[in-house]
């Protein structure tokens, strides 16, 4: 019985402490980042947990670009993230090669694929 009781607390505290891991690795989003002519601004709070809106750019200026929850999988976050250009939404994939990058890559339901790195703005 302890041990089976051992088991599941260490099962619980790894649960904890991947969740403290993705909410580490989501703080590293927040600020000013820049892709093309775009620039997009990631907030903590919202529906998600954190927002990324496009505060200038030739289109789609105020749109929430974070369509659903962002998950972690395989080291990246996943999730439904609607394109600054197109207003598309794709099923993308985002990692952080380090502090001041991040890059996305994904696909729409119909096909459509894309990827892009957004680099911090100072």
């Amino acid at each position: 019985m302890k041990k089976l009781f051992a088991a599941t607390a260490g099962l619980a505290l790894m649960s904890l402490m991947s969740v403290s891991a993705l909410a580490l690795d989501m703080n590293q989003m927040v600020g000013k980042w820049k892709w093309q002519e775009f620039v997009v601004q990631v907030t903590k709070g919202g529906k998600y947990g954190v927002t990324a809106k496009v505060i200038s750019g030739p289109s789609n200026v105020g749109m929430e670009m974070i369509q659903s929850p962002l998950t972690q999988k395989d080291g990246k976050f996943v999730g439904r993230i609607k394109h600054p250009g197109n207003g598309k939404v794709y099923n993308a994939r985002m990692s952080m090669p380090d502090a001041n990058s991040w890059k996305m890559d994904g696909c729409t339901d119909d096909g459509a694929c894309a990827s892009g790195v957004f680099v911090r703005v100072k």
